[in-house]
This record gives structure tokens, sequence and C-alpha cells, in this order.
């Protein structure tokens, strides 16, 4: 008589962590493989890369040369993302710029699943136009939901830096079976900011990351890119990337987390039976007033 194949308890998780230095793609895609490669052969089934990983940060600039940088999905990108993830028998989650088509462009994530190739999705959502980061010129907002990425794995709630400051991103995808959250991310300081106002941007980034894992019951995993890039744009201070990924526990907790100015990968392995027993523990969704939160769906209360 076949045995029942135990439920698998444990998902070791790798994240990269990279500066950038030009927008050579290729050279890009070969350094960001070296790293999911030494990942993928110290166990890790599950690798993410960081957002926009392929070239420079080019949203410090209104520039529409640089929409050249877009490519279709799929394309050549998602065809050697597709391979290194089938190479490596593992899940694999890359953030692409997409072009959908003429004119219409978008921030997206893209997920590989071992030999399956791509298995998802998903256009960020929310949309920044700060100084330094004029993403509204670049990106049109996404138009495919919260919906989690049925992997081999487990199902997982990829969304997109921005997206990482609201509260009802990671709830709706929790709502949806979400077992984990990822944050593919590029956020940094302006370098004439002082440290004290460096400290604080940071600790909101990374409280407000830990309280979506808290108040979903769920690990959150984030990486972000790392090291100075320049302005095009004279006179301008250009970006400090403040690194720091880091993997948090269902209770918030940091299991893992990376310097500010180093290149590194960070690897935890993920107690998947855990999220249950903290749900049971902590019932939030149980005790939701769902009949009181219509005024959520309004922009603001007058």
């Amino acid at each position: 008589m076949k045995q029942a194949t135990a439920a698998k308890t444990s998902l070791r998780v790798g994240l990269v962590q990279q500066a950038v230095a030009n927008n050579d793609k290729h050279l890009s895609w070969q350094r960001s493989a070296e790293q999911v490669t030494a990942l993928a052969k110290q166990g890790c089934e599950l690798v993410m890369l960081q957002e926009l990983h392929s070239t420079l940060y080019f949203c410090q600039q209104e520039n529409t040369d640089f929409f050249d940088l877009a490519e279709p999905i799929p394309g050549p990108a998602t065809d050697y993302f597709a391979q290194l993830a089938a190479k490596l028998n593992i899940v694999l989650i890359t953030s692409l710029f997409e072009k959908r088509g003429s004119g219409l462009y978008h921030n997206t994530a893209v997920v590989f699943d071992r030999q399956l190739g791509m298995v998802g999705k998903y256009r960020k959502m929310h949309i920044p136009d700060d100084p330094a980061f004029y993403e509204k010129f670049y990106f049109t907002p996404g138009d495919l939901g919260f919906e989690p990425i049925q992997t081999s794995v487990g199902k997982l709630g990829v969304l997109v830096c921005w997206d990482q400051w609201y509260p009802e991103a990671a709830r709706l995808m929790a709502m949806k079976g979400a077992d984990m959250l990822f944050y593919p991310t590029a956020i940094g300081w302006d370098p004439l900011d002082t440290k004290e106002e460096q400290k604080r941007q940071h600790g909101a980034w990374q409280t407000i990351q830990r309280a979506h894992a808290v108040a979903n019951s769920v690990p959150v995993i984030v990486a972000n890119r790392t090291g100075f890039e320049a302005s095009p744009v004279e006179g301008d201070a250009g970006i400090q990337f403040w690194g720091q990924s880091f993997i948090a526990g269902p209770q918030g907790e940091i299991l893992a987390q990376a310097s500010v100015d180093k290149e590194e990968n960070l690897i935890v392995d993920v107690d998947l039976a855990r999220t249950e027993k903290i749900k049971r523990i902590w019932p939030y969704f149980r005790d939701r007033r769902i009949d009181a939160y219509e005024d959520l769906t309004k922009r603001w209360r007058d």
C-alpha cells in the first residue's frame, strides 16, 4: 500500500541584494544568475530578485529614451529566467520593465516555477511620483488585481515596492490565501538627508512591512537594491539605495537582514506549519468587522 506523502513543513527561501552599475541587461542577468545559482546550491527552493534588477533605476528622470529599456512578456528576459529556474529546479521571482504595447508600460513581477516556465505575473498597482522616483511617467498602474500566484511551493502574494506601504494590498493577498508576501524593491535615501531622517525613513519602511506580517500572520520577504546611483540630471543628488533586505516571520520577527551597502544573499528556512499555528492563536480574520468597513473603498471620509 502506497503511503501518503507528508506535508512540507519547511521551505528554504533565498533573496539576492545587488547593486547595478549600468544598463547592460545581459551582464545584469548573468550577475543575478550567479547569485541565484549559489542560493540553489545551498538548497533554496525559492529565490527572489530585487525590483527592476536588469538596469539602473531610470526613474530618477523623465526621459522618453528610457522606454527603450522595456521589453515584452514573454520576451528575452522571461526566456532567460525561465531557463534558469528550470535548470536549477527552483521557483524564481523576477522584476521587469514590461512593454505591453506601444505607449503602454508596466512595472511587472514575473514568477517561474521549475520546469513549468512562467506561471504568473503581477503588475505594480501603486505607482509613486516623487522627486527622483518619477514612476508615473513610465508605469501604467497594474490591472491584474491582488491575486496570489500558485506555485509548487505554495501560493505567493507578490507585490512590488511602493505597494509595501499599503496594508490593503497585503490584506487582499492574504485573504485570497497567500502563504507568504514578497516585495521586490528599489528604495533609497536622498544623500542630502540627515542621518536622523535616514534612520526614520528606514525604520518606517521596515515597520510597515513587519506589520503586514503581523496583521496577516504570514512571512514577508523583501529584496531591496543597494549602492549609489548617480542622477542623470545635473545638480541632483542621486539615490543611495539602502539595502537592508530582510525576511520576517508571521509575527513580524526579523529572521535575517542584509547590510546597508553590500551585495549579499539571505537564506532562511521558513517554518510553513507555524503560520497555521499563529492564525489559530491570533484569529484576526475571524474578528474582522467586514460589515463596518464599506468606507475603505472611498478616497476620503468627509
